[in-house]
């Protein structure tokens, strides 16, 4: 029963809130717009839960002084910082919470992505290697995008970001379009299964 009930409900929603986009009537945009308010409530006592099970997992791990610990410390505090300036901080762009993330959020996302980028040249390296033909294709792609989308590759050679242009909007969006179609086509094959309880991994798997 605890398995039957959880299959009807999202059954009975996932039906209805695919219909309901083919159907412009009064009745189904209300129950659309409904559905979606519900969402959101839903969401955020899912996000009570989840802050709920960071603490939980984090403070175990203080408490036994496991390997990596202080990790554990400074993503509690920075999660107790957060909450509170953002409770008592105010609000607007001059606000504490908007000095917290541009000061602080904003230069840590700048480092990432600065060290995922030796990542990216590294991978680009071992990818670029002209060892096939397709290799060599992608090589002379890539070269000729970077050579056109930099000052100096237009220095060397006008005609370069018109090339550039080229590449992006046809044969690269020809194969982006054929990636997202094929996401699309995932999507939905993996929605048909959940609706129909063929996949059950969502209430823990089983019959």
């Amino acid at each position: 029963m605890r398995r039957q009930v959880p299959l009807a409900i999202c059954f009975f929603l996932g039906v209805t809130m695919a219909i309901q986009y083919f159907i412009p009537h009064r009745v189904s945009l209300v129950y659309g717009e409904t559905i979606r308010t519900w969402y959101l409530i839903v969401f955020t006592f899912a996000l009570v839960l989840g802050t709920g099970s960071l603490i939980r997992v984090h403070w175990a791990r203080i408490r036994r002084r496991a390997s990596g610990w202080w990790y554990s410390l400074i993503a509690m505090g920075g999660l107790v910082l957060t909450l509170a300036v953002g409770f008592f901080g105010g609000i607007g762009q001059e606000g504490l919470f908007m000095k917290l993330y541009n000061y602080v959020q904003v230069p840590l996302e700048g480092t990432m992505f600065s060290l995922l980028a030796f990542y990216i040249a590294s991978a680009a390296y071992r990818a670029f290697r002209a060892r096939t033909l397709e290799a060599t294709l992608l090589l002379l792609a890539a070269g000729i995008v970077m050579l056109g989308r930099v000052p100096i590759g237009q220095s060397i050679w006008a005609g370069f970001p018109r090339i550039t242009e080229w590449i992006l909007e046809v044969p690269n969006l020809a194969a982006k379009r054929g990636i997202m179609i094929g996401v699309g086509l995932g999507m939905i094959s993996t929605a048909v299964k959940i609706i129909l309880g063929i996949e059950r991994s969502w209430i823990g798997g089983g019959d």
